[in-house]
């Protein structure tokens, strides 16, 4: 599979960390979202009923990240790939979930998953 939706630095604001400064203020992650799906009949049809809806996708992912407060951004990425993933055109997803500040002396500290839907099957 080939084909690909690609959503590319989402900026959203949440609570995410460890530390104690952490859990009280919101902290900017970006997230880049590669939504591998069968868009053969979509560029066929014209039709958004044949594809991923990635504005309604992109309002989904803000709510629940927005509202989230994680300990891990690797618990934060795979939720968001599970949340793309009930979409049945997508069949699998890379989610890259960036955390900008995280590291003295670095720009950012990034996780990438990879996942199918049988990832979540239990």
């Amino acid at each position: 599979m080939n084909d690909h939706i690609i959503i590319e630095d989402l900026l959203l604001r949440c609570i995410v960390g460890i530390n104690p400064e952490e859990r009280v203020k919101e902290q900017d992650v970006v997230l880049n979202i590669s939504l591998h799906a069968d868009l053969h009949q979509a560029a066929q049809t014209d039709d958004i009923a044949d594809t991923i809806d990635y504005k309604k996708l992109k309002v989904e992912i803000r709510g629940f990240v927005e509202a989230s407060s994680f300990f891990l951004i690797e618990k934060l990425a795979s939720e968001v790939a599970r949340i793309c993933l009930k979409r049945p055109q997508v069949e699998r997803v890379i989610v890259r979930l960036d955390k900008p500040g995280a590291l003295r002396f670095a720009r950012s500290v990034a996780v990438e998953i990879d996942r199918c839907r049988e990832d979540f099957a239990t």
